[in-house]
């Protein structure tokens, strides 16, 4: 499942990349995304299967607003970066986790975890080469989107514990839609060909069945035990630049990503 769940990730980066390859902007495509989730769970809400009512829906809408405010800078950033280098920064997540949780959760992190932490943003930082002629700003967009993703993180796995999926599902794409809306209609560019409509109708449907299965996963298995699978993200995001852009990764970029994937595996296992 947990397989699945990342390449339905990488359909939905990678056919964004291709949309706005093509011309179409950057928030129009976040729209798209947002819209097709939003219908999916509208129309099972409609069978009222989803309670969309809680006292946590405060913290419910502000969980949706941290993942639509990472979108936008995440599809920003395709436009200008490859894709492996936007999915080895996103796998700093765990590492800010692990920093976050010393503050907001109170956990204890060990010098490993620590070690860890500082190792991870050392791989960052060969990613992002902040130095090198090969530096961009939109680098900087995916750091601010691995803090939002991280904060994010926290925040469901706080409402998972008592907090229904498809109320979750819900209030994400009702959030994204009413948020994004306004900006995309200020730059909408209409398509052209019928397989624009099929990648356009992709976006929400990949968007909406990944965080699906990703969620009934962890209902089956601990995060502990699913974490790993997690950099298949990383093979598969560097397999569509090569195959679908023929953009190649250097090796200072693999270096990098590598670093950051040993921080992340030293965090999980201390963890277990």
């Amino acid at each position: 499942m947990m397989l699945v769940v990342y390449l339905l990730f990488t359909m939905v980066d990678t056919t964004a990349k291709w949309l706005i390859g093509l011309g179409f902007p950057a928030l129009q495509v976040a729209f798209l995304r947002y819209a097709g989730h939003f219908a999916i769970s509208a129309g099972i809400a409609a069978t009222g299967q989803t309670p969309l009512r809680h006292p946590k829906l405060l913290l419910i809408v502000l969980r949706a607003l941290l993942l639509v405010v990472a979108t936008m800078l995440n599809f920003i950033a395709i436009t200008y970066l490859p894709l492996t280098i936007i999915s080895a920064i996103a796998f700093s997540v765990p590492i800010i986790v692990c920093l976050l949780s010393v503050q907001v959760l109170g956990e204890r992190v060990g010098p490993w975890r620590w070690g860890a932490i500082l190792l991870g943003f050392v791989g960052v930082i060969i990613v992002i080469q902040p130095f090198g002629v090969d530096y961009h700003w939109a680098a900087l967009l995916c750091v601010v989107n691995a803090f939002l993703l991280a904060a994010y993180s926290l925040l469901t796995r706080y409402l998972t514990q008592d907090v229904e999926t498809q109320t979750l599902q819900f209030y994400g794409g009702l959030t994204g839609t009413i948020v994004i809306a306004p900006m995309a209609y200020a730059v909408w560019e209409p398509a052209g060909t019928w397989p624009e409509l099929v990648m356009w109708g992709m976006l929400g449907l990949c968007a909406w069945a990944g965080h699906e299965i990703l969620t009934r996963a962890h209902n089956i298995a601990p995060a502990n035990a699913l974490m790993p699978i997690s950099y298949s993200y990383l093979i598969y995001m560097m397999a569509s630049d090569i195959l679908i852009f023929a953009l190649y990764p250097d090796a200072i970029e693999i270096v990098g990503a590598s670093v950051i994937v040993l921080a992340g595996l030293i965090i999980w296992k201390r963890g277990r």
